[in-house]
């Protein structure tokens, strides 16, 4: 039973890990006031009738802080990450010479740093509710191992130890969310 007891709580951990990457990965996505290539990972083009994050039809790269340089693996996808990038609504205005894709970063306004804080904090709320069912799903299957046969001090105690990891999970969000406001009200 101990290792059934285990086995949940493992499970629990893991989808609670995936919900801090998750959120941790979409953090970086948020344009701070700097250039970052990965704002880009979630810019979809249509790559051949498939919907592609640009990253993988193009080289991105930062030739300085405030500039991002795109350079399609083909010329004909320019027109088209030019639209993708319009379309996604990045806050960034894309200009071509005919090789490359040039987007320069403009300073964050400070109703766009409120709005990414908002996304932010939403983001971090989405991933304390993936917690949260990760708590409830592991609680779940403690009290139908009960059922079969579980313990009752080894159930309580188990529920206890998946306690105590959405607590460090929810630290954990709180922690990210804090840090990205802090960056994009760094001016």
């Amino acid at each position: 039973m101990i290792t059934k007891a285990k086995e949940i709580l493992a499970g629990a951990k893991d989808k609670m890990g995936n919900a801090v990457h998750h959120l941790e990965e979409d953090l970086k996505t948020y344009r701070a006031g700097k250039a970052n290539p990965l704002i880009f990972n979630n810019v979809m083009v249509d790559y051949y009738g498939s919907p592609t994050p640009v990253p993988q039809v193009a080289s991105v790269t930062t030739p300085d802080a405030k500039t991002l340089l795109i350079q399609p693996w083909e010329k004909k996808m320019i027109p088209l990450i030019e639209k993708a990038i319009l379309d996604a609504n990045v806050g960034l205005t894309p200009s071509n010479n005919g090789e490359a894709i040039r987007c320069t970063v403009p300073p964050l306004t400070e109703e766009r740093r409120k709005e990414l804080i908002k996304r932010a904090k939403a983001a971090g709320e989405n991933a304390k509710v993936s917690v949260r069912n990760a708590r409830r799903d592991a609680i779940e299957q403690l009290k139908k191992a009960n059922k079969e046969g579980m313990p009752d001090d080894l159930q309580k105690e188990y529920e206890q130890l998946v306690q105590k990891e959405t607590d460090a999970f929810s630290k954990k969000v709180d922690e990210l969310v804090t840090v990205k406001e802090k960056e994009i009200m760094t001016v």
